[in-house]
Parts: structure tokens; C-alpha cells; sequence
């Protein structure tokens, strides 16, 4: 723990001798705390504040400035957390109707508070031809997340690209904001399914007009932010 860190709020009452600890405590303004556990053990127990709406507090292990609702701890400003980002670097080969995970387009994140929300970036060089339509989702686990409601005869996706071109490449990137409500390992990915041809993520594509080609970069990327 650093020098400020404490372990408890105390209390005091009428008539209560405070001494050179005591004052020291109360100079740090803002309770500081080595993590969740020790916050939590602080408050409630004989001789400690109770917790109640309004109350500050600072974590040591996160660099994160919370307050307390009345019912949970949020942290202040929505402060980013931490970043994870993955590079597929490989080719992807589909022709399938339904959807399907592309092999290497995944990231996983330990969120740090189950109210923190996750956005989900992903970009990637895509090619099929002519006719074809492509569909794009986002999944957290087995579940889609992001994805346009389901309607009749139109499928549910996050993206999706009717392609009308002899080459047929084209640029794909989507984003969501997530909220998974854990603090468990989690891992998103993106899923992907064509009608009317075969769909190729991450392949070297061709410029008609002056044979110039080019390879385009798969990404996912997951930021945290604290709420």
C-alpha cells in the first residue's frame, strides 16, 4: 500500500482525544484505498463511518477516483481503462449462409467493474464477388451483441454489404458499445456470413485498371470505460 492508503474511515465521537495519526487520516481529504477489498472492509464496522450516498474514495490498483450512488460504487468522469487490441494477419476463406467465426478476429478483456462498458471496434480488406451480400456480428461468448432487429425475411447483423463490383473488395469496420456486467475474462468476436458467393477476409486484392494490390490489416480492438 502507498503512504496514504488506509484500511478503515473512522468515526469519531463527542469527546473523542484525536491524535498525530488521527489528523494525518483526515489530511488526505479523499479515503485512499489499495483496492476494492480494502474500500469495502473500511465502512460499517465498530468504530468506522457507515457508507451512504455521496461518499468519495480512491483505489490505488486501478488510479480511479469513485463515489458511491446509494446502492454501488461508479467511477468518476468515465474514465478510460485499459485497451486491448488483436491483428489477424492470416486470410479467411467463407462461403457459408450462416454465420460463422472468422479463425483470429477475437480479443478477450477482464473488465474491472461489472458496471463498466466495453467498445468494440473492428476493421478489416474484404473481397467477394459480384452479387453477394455479406453479413457482419459481434459476439460476446455465444451471444450477438449490437446487431439491427431480426424482421421477417431480414437476418439480424451488426454490418452488412451488398456487393455490386466484377473485383468485389471493399472496406468493412463496425462498433458497439457493450456492457457485459462482469468482472470475468470475456471475449468478443466477430462472426460473418455470405449469400451468393465466396467471401475472403484479409487476401491481397487487385485494382482492375493498373493491377496495383494491396493487403488490408484485420483488427479488433476492446476499450474499457469505467462508468
Amino acid at each position: 500500500m502507498g503512504v496514504n492508503a488506509q484500511t478503515s474511515v473512522p468515526k469519531f465521537t463527542s469527546g473523542d482525544v484525536l491524535t498525530a495519526a488521527n489528523t494525518n487520516l483526515l489530511s488526505n481529504g479523499i479515503p485512499v484505498f489499495s483496492g476494492t477489498a480494502t474500500r469495502n472492509d473500511a465502512f460499517g464496522g465498530t468504530g468506522e463511518k457507515v457508507l451512504a450516498e455521496g461518499q468519495f474514495a480512491y483505489l490505488e490498483d486501478s488510479d480511479s477516483l469513485q463515489f458511491y450512488d446509494s446502492s454501488a460504487w461508479k467511477s468518476v468522469g468515465g474514465k478510460l481503462g485499459q485497451v486491448v487490441t488483436a491483428d489477424k494477419t492470416d486470410v479467411f476463406t467463407t462461403s457459408s449462409t450462416s454465420y460463422v467465426d472468422v479463425t483470429g478476429w477475437t480479443a478477450t478483456i477482464t473488465p474491472s467493474s461489472t458496471s463498466s462498458r466495453i467498445v468494440v471496434m473492428y476493421s478489416a480488406g474484404t473481397s467477394c464477388n459480384t452479387g453477394a451480400y455479406t453479413a457482419f456480428q459481434i459476439v460476446r461468448g455465444a451471444t450477438a451483441v449490437g446487431n439491427a432487429a431480426a424482421s421477417g425475411s431480414r437476418s439480424a447483423a451488426n454490418k452488412a454489404y451488398l456487393d455490386n463490383n466484377a473485383t468485389g473488395g471493399f472496406a468493412v469496420s463496425g462498433m458497439y458499445v457493450d456492457s457485459p456486467a462482469t468482472t470475468s475474462a470475456t471475449t468478443y468476436k466477430i462472426q460473418v456470413k455470405v449469400h451468393g458467393n465466396t467471401l475472403t477476409i484479409g487476401a491481397t486484392l487487385t485494382n482492375q485498371d493498373n493491377a496495383a494490390t494491396f493487403t488490408s490489416l484485420t483488427n479488433i480492438t476492446l476499450w474499457e470505460i469505467l462508468a
